[in-house]
């Protein structure tokens, strides 16, 4: 009796190994080719729009066409992650459309300055490959949500280059204290192999280094926790003001064309009055300068306004470039004023807002290993750890479930 539930147990396992490594690398291969395809054009629309000042007034006529192009895709309700996080949960679907229309919203968005990222646009366009692939070959609605997943994980491990955390992500993200470990092998097999193609195609990847780093001595693991407490209030105050400047564009114009149009000339104002176009686009000047321990105090409200005012407005992207920007940039500035290595408190400074406005401590914490190395570790383990416990039942995505609360384990 006993032989027989181990052979039985055994076989299930090999089928399930074999089908989703089956699987994972079939969404891998395609998510990652497409995932470092744009890469590779978000960098391009960077380029060619830092050579060329006048993209910026191109705004108007970029903004115009993604409501066109939204509107024609009937996505005109677009939810951007929202509706990839109600995929995983089962409350809905991603459609194929997503994907192409906010490839090409993002891009275009990029190309005119908007101040955004690639990962909430890369993370919807794998969901979508996930959601359309487990529909074509007929998978049931448990196995439809891991396609979704290994989606996520493979495109933005296209993007990142950081296997490991982009492999869990998905996992974390979608249900805050409960992990669907079911997901795993198909997520990490994902996500590393989409890495790997992303990098045979020449996509850049997100990878820093601290100048300066302290000893870790309970004075400056003080200062560290004292930073990821305030992070967790700026990560809070970030989602404040993404969200009331939606609401504030939706209540002044009901249009979205105007919406647009509106959003476009405040972009362009906003750009004009800072005298530089470094908070455009995803500003990873902004990341490199912080850790290089050169800040100015407008840079985390100019970061942030911008940002606002971009994904507010109606223009398409991510939040997550913005808000390492906005965390790096802060945290620079604290080690300034207290005497800490502006460049360790930049790097715990993006984990902690990392953290904060994902609700994902495990990604980020295999994030910082991958972006900055080992060395930090317990730096980062105090800035995220802080951060997260800290940053309540907010975030970038509105739709993420809160299975747990983060300080008790009921809600």
């Amino acid at each position: 009796m006993e032989a027989g539930k181990i052979t039985r147990a055994v076989r299930e396992n090999a089928v399930y190994f074999f089908k989703w490594t089956a699987i994972s690398l079939c969404l891998g291969g395609i998510c990652g080719s497409v995932g470092g395809f744009f890469s590779n054009c978000v960098a391009w629309a960077t380029a060619f729009r830092q050579e060329h000042g006048w993209t910026l007034y191109l705004m108007p006529l970029a903004g115009v066409m993604i409501v066109w192009l939204y509107h024609i895709f009937c996505q005109d309700k677009d939810r951007g992650m929202d509706m990839v996080l109600d995929a995983i949960s089962g409350k809905g679907s991603v459609t194929a459309v997503t994907g192409p229309t906010i490839f090409i919203a993002a891009l275009l968005t990029h190309f005119v300055g908007g101040s955004c990222g690639r990962v909430g646009a890369a993370l919807q366009i794998g969901g979508s490959i996930g959601s359309t692939a487990g529909r074509l070959i007929r998978l049931d609605e448990q196995d439809k949500k891991i396609a979704v997943m290994c989606g996520m994980s493979a495109a933005f491990g296209a993007l990142f280059g950081t296997p490991a955390a982009t492999g869990i992500f998905p996992l974390e993200v979608a249900s805050v204290g409960n992990l669907y470990h079911a997901a795993l092998i198909p997520c990490m097999f994902s996500s590393f192999l989409g890495a790997g193609i992303a990098r045979a195609m020449g996509a850049g990847y997100e990878r820093y280094k601290i100048l300066d780093m302290p000893l870790f001595d309970l004075k400056n693991a003080a200062l560290v926790v004292i930073l990821a407490i305030l992070c967790a209030l700026v990560s809070i105050g970030l989602y404040v003001l993404l969200r009331h400047m939606s609401e504030f564009y939706v209540y002044c114009w009901k249009n979205p064309y105007i919406r647009i149009l509106a959003a476009s000339g405040i972009i362009i104002g906003l750009t004009l009055l800072s005298g530089t176009r470094e908070y455009n686009g995803g500003s990873k000047q902004l990341i490199e300068h912080a850790l290089e321990g050169y800040v100015r105090v407008q840079d985390v409200l100019l970061k942030a306004l911008l940002t606002a005012a971009t994904l507010g407005g109606g223009f398409k992207g991510g939040g997550v470039m913005p808000a390492l920007c906005v965390g790096a940039t802060f945290g620079c500035m604290f080690g300034q004023l207290l005497g800490l290595s502006p460049s360790l408190c930049a790097a715990c400074g993006m984990m902690a807002l990392f953290a904060g406005v994902t609700n994902c401590p495990v990604s980020t914490l295999l994030l910082a290993v991958e972006m900055f190395g080992r060395e930090g570790l317990p730096f980062f383990i105090l800035a995220v750890v802080v951060a997260f416990a800290l940053s309540g039942q907010y975030g970038l995505y509105g739709n993420q479930q809160f299975v747990r609360g983060k300080l008790n384990m009921e809600l």
